[in-house]
């Protein structure tokens, strides 16, 4: 029982570190700078999730809705997706991309990202 314990909490540590490692590689440095030109965040959630809190003046399209949505969107604009962990977000980072957007980015979970938001709000 206990070694299967510890064998579980080794897999789940090393999961984490997986995942930690997976946003720092991936989540583009220069999100600050694209949100300061004009960048859209695209929040990802479902509606119900979107509500209980989110980063103002981010739009809201949830990742089951954007095969079905996205022609609200420019393909010519630049957004940055956003989720509750950042998973959601690659894959529709990816979607967007398959669908001839050129300028989506991951912002990986919107807690971070909307650190990044408000420390370019307290610098004006």
């Amino acid at each position: 029982m206990i070694k299967t314990m510890l064998i579980l909490l080794g897999v789940i540590t090393t999961m984490y570190l997986g995942y930690l490692a997976y946003r720092f590689v991936n989540l583009d440095s220069a999100l600050a700078t694209k949100i300061a030109k004009g960048g859209i965040i695209l929040d990802v959630r479902t509606v119900k999730e979107y509500n209980t809190g989110h980063i103002k003046g981010s739009i809201n399209i949830s990742m089951g809705t954007i095969r079905d949505r996205y022609i609200e969107l420019d393909p010519e604009k630049t957004y940055i997706t956003t989720c509750s962990h950042g998973l959601r977000s690659v894959k529709v980072q990816k979607i967007l991309k398959e669908l001839g957007f050129k300028h989506v980015y991951n912002g990986g979970a919107w807690v971070d990202l909307e650190k990044i938001v408000n420390q370019q709000d307290n610098s004006k």
